[in-house]
């Protein structure tokens, strides 16, 4: 059976270099990092992860309390921290919170009972519940970094930006001449529910629109309820000639609700959406969003995760990442 010396040897460096590359525990040239790999191929080694475990005292697994199955940004957030933690050497494990605080507490405790050395949460509410889920999680003396939503909560945080992007997505609507502008919003209770609201609040006060001519419909963050938020704005006596959607699930929904209707994109009503989607520009029209830069996200949460699983007691980072604009048709701007 090959061991970690026999490729220490054909790799031409020591077996703890071996044991760092495999390990992520140091930084290590990128030439000898490729020397390693390649002896690891050339030999087949496999780590004992068992009696690694055992005596590093940890599983080597992540734990990741998440709402995945509703909003295919989640999905997208879930498959760049799997790669991320998978070439540090680490299992995840993940677990469904549904955006709900008591699924969120079984899920966490469920987790918390597999003995995962690190925990990633995209918290299911802006207070309350999700700070007893952490107290709990303190109490377990696990390492936990929030992602996707900040938590007034003493740990690593990393979200994106949300009031700002939501401002200026409804201003570009503003300049484009709609006055009679609709937000479809997320999960009530949530941080980026609140920012991003407060986001189109803020435009629409700015352009001089009175606050009770502000249309804001709750779609729960979710296909149908997107749809179902859009028929109600489409039953008013004035419907809206925009709308601004808070997250790519609720989109879709508006989307077919428009279809449905009999109503074209952007001839009759203009659509912009917060999240970008892989398919987005495959549409007819093609959407224009704010795309999150879930790479960057991802990354520093698995990797500050990883650092404080090590002992790291940096102060904790609470950091906003900006998403960007992809300027496409569906606000009725040409191609």
């Amino acid at each position: 059976m090959t061991t970690m010396d026999d490729v220490a040897r054909i790799a031409g460096v020591s077996g703890s270099t071996v044991s760092h590359v495999l390990n992520g525990t140091r930084a290590v040239n990128e030439r000898t990092r490729f020397r390693v790999l390649e002896a690891i191929e050339s030999t087949g080694y496999r780590r004992n992860g068992l009696a690694r475990s055992l005596a590093m005292q940890r599983t080597q697994t992540l734990g990741l309390a998440i709402s995945v199955l509703s909003n295919p940004y989640f999905g997208s957030l879930v498959n760049t921290i799997e790669k991320v933690a998978s070439a540090a050497g680490y299992t995840i494990v993940l677990a469904d919170t549904h955006d709900d605080p008591e699924r969120e507490e079984q899920t966490v405790n469920t987790l918390l009972d597999r003995q995962v050395d690190g925990l990633i949460l995209a918290p299911a509410s802006s207070s309350g519940g999700s700070n007893e889920v952490l107290d709990m999680v303190r109490a377990s003396r696990t390492p936990v970094v929030l992602i996707d939503r900040f938590q007034d909560f003493p740990c690593d945080q990393y979200a994106p930006e949300n009031f700002e992007p939501v401002r200026l997505l409804a201003s570009h609507l503003l300049e484009l001449g709609h006055r009679r502008i609709a937000a479809i919003t997320g999960t009530r209770g949530l941080s980026t529910t609140i920012e991003r609201t407060a986001g189109f609040i803020a435009a629409m006060a700015a352009a001089g629109i009175d606050r009770s001519a502000v249309l804001v419909e709750e779609g729960r963050s979710t296909a149908d309820g997107g749809h179902a938020a859009m028929d109600r704005l489409l039953g008013l006596e004035s419907p809206p000639t925009a709308v601004v959607s808070l997250n790519n699930a609720m989109t879709i929904g508006v989307m077919k609700s428009l279809r449905q209707a009999g109503l074209k994109v952007p001839k009759d009503v203009a659509l912009v959406g917060f999240d970008d989607f892989e398919w987005a520009d495959s549409f007819e029209p093609r959407l224009t969003t704010m795309a999150q830069d879930i790479e960057s996200m991802a990354t520093q949460a698995v990797q500050m995760l990883l650092q404080r699983i090590q002992g790291s007691d940096a102060p904790f980072a609470r950091e906003s990442i900006a998403p960007f604009m992809r300027h496409r048709n569906s606000c009725g701007c040409p191609d």
